[in-house]
């Protein structure tokens, strides 16, 4: 049965939008809603500690089986019983994702939804050069965001951020969760997480979402919105960078502005570097001392934990993504760069409004 459901699941989410709108009204959001009451109030994560107890009973099932192994005549029943839980467990876990948050993966784009696009030059060289020219345009104007932004910012701590984060999600979006679904706690894990280049991640069984707190405050306004965009159903990784951009810019708060440009020139700037590495440099030298200053940490933070173990937690999550409909995989993350510019010309053109979330 729970092979049919995953079956099923796998099938019709992505073949059917109304079945997704279903799933957003009917299941997501009040699940969402009912998880954050009742594990909101948890000064801790509680999805870390079940992610630890899973772990630990993982292990012991394995040293069962050894055990079970070694003496196969007399234990061979309780072997294909063990087996059988197993596989039955992974198949739960696995509905019970979908169920909890996972279908949201198949949503249209936020791009989309907002309808942050034009239609593609049939010309592969001209795209590629109005892609540049383009590339480089957005590239000027957040040095020049942050340049602007850089002498109001000051600290903040994680819990004026979170607080800061909820507020604005309240006040201009129009999430479904927005009253009760929206907050982000510190990880149990942030060391390791560090050391496998996660800077936070959201629990789809708990409905929370996590960070690593010892990260720089600069950065954390962006990676909290990031982590509560997910909370609000939005799956993609580059949609929740796209709504961390929006919403942190859009605030009347120069801390969540200087944030979120800063998070996106870095994704952009990489983007100019691998087409042109002068003009990315010459773009680099224009920004203030505390920007580059920022830039620097990031930079020392990257080469701390450059190891193994973080390019293996890469690849991982990598096919992670592409298994769930995301086929840039961790690519994805950088996609932002052209709905973000799309963005700003819209605003230029002095369209705004709440901020939607589909």
């Amino acid at each position: 049965m729970l092979v049919i459901l995953l079956a099923l699941s796998a099938y019709y989410f992505p073949r059917n939008y109304w079945l997704v709108t279903l799933y957003d009204s009917y299941i997501f959001y009040p699940f969402q809603t009912c998880r954050s009451i009742i594990f909101g109030w948890l000064p801790f994560s509680l999805g870390d500690i079940l992610y630890v107890l899973g772990s630990i009973m993982l292990l012991i099932t394995m040293v069962r089986w050894v055990f079970y192994i070694a003496k196969f005549g007399a234990s061979k029943e309780r072997l294909a019983a063990s087996v059988l839980n197993l596989i039955n467990t992974v198949l739960f876990v696995n509905l019970l994702f979908i169920f909890g948050w996972g279908a949201n993966y198949y949503k249209p784009s936020l791009a989309k939804s907002w309808k942050l696009y034009t239609a593609p030059d049939s010309n592969k060289v001209n795209r590629k050069k109005n892609d540049s020219l383009a590339l480089v345009s957005f590239n000027k104007y957040l040095v020049e965001k942050l340049n602007t932004y850089a002498h109001h910012y000051h600290y903040l701590s994680f819990r004026e951020i979170n607080e800061r984060s909820e507020a604005y999600y309240r006040m201009y979006t129009d999430s479904k969760v927005k009253l009760h679904g929206l907050e982000i706690k510190p990880t149990l894990f942030g060391y390791y997480m560090a050391r496998m280049g996660i800077d936070g991640y959201y629990n789809p069984f708990t409905g929370e979402g996590q960070v690593n707190i010892t990260l720089p405050s600069f950065i954390m306004p962006f990676l909290v919105c990031h982590e509560m965009a997910h909370q609000a159903g939005i799956a993609a990784e580059g949609d929740a960078n796209l709504m961390a951009y929006t919403l942190g810019t859009f605030a009347d708060d120069s801390i969540f502005n200087y944030s979120g440009y800063l998070n996106i020139w870095i994704y952009a700037n990489n983007r100019l570097y691998r087409r042109d590495s002068a003009m990315a440099k010459k773009m680099e030298d224009q920004l203030n001392k505390l920007t580059l200053a920022h830039i620097d940490t990031l930079e020392q933070l990257s080469r701390l934990y450059h190891n193994e173990m973080a390019r293996y937690g890469t690849r991982l999550y990598d096919e992670y993504l592409k298994m769930h409909d995301q086929k840039e995989g961790i690519r994805s993350y950088g996609d932002v760069v052209s709905s973000a510019w799309q963005l700003e010309q819209r605003r230029k053109n002095g369209i705004t409004g709440i901020i939607r979330i589909p």
